[in-house]
């Protein structure tokens, strides 16, 4: 694989768990506001959006073989 491909590859990757990981801390912040719990629901959140974000990564990449 071309160094170009392998640098497009990387730059979707951490694009999805980029995008994970701000719907993550949004819901969470959400979630945390509605039951007055920021300290917990927040990083529950952003683990959640992290998982997500890696697990769309993964999906993205499969098209590539």
């Amino acid at each position: 694989m071309s160094k170009k491909k392998k640098e497009n590859k990387t730059e979707k990757s951490n694009y999805w768990i980029a995008i994970g990981m701000c719907l993550g801390i949004s819901i969470g912040t959400a979630i945390g506001a509605a039951t007055n719990n920021m300290a917990l629901c927040i990083p529950t959140g952003l683990s959640i959006g992290l998982c997500l974000g890696i697990a769309l990564s993964n999906e993205d990449g499969d098209e590539d073989k």
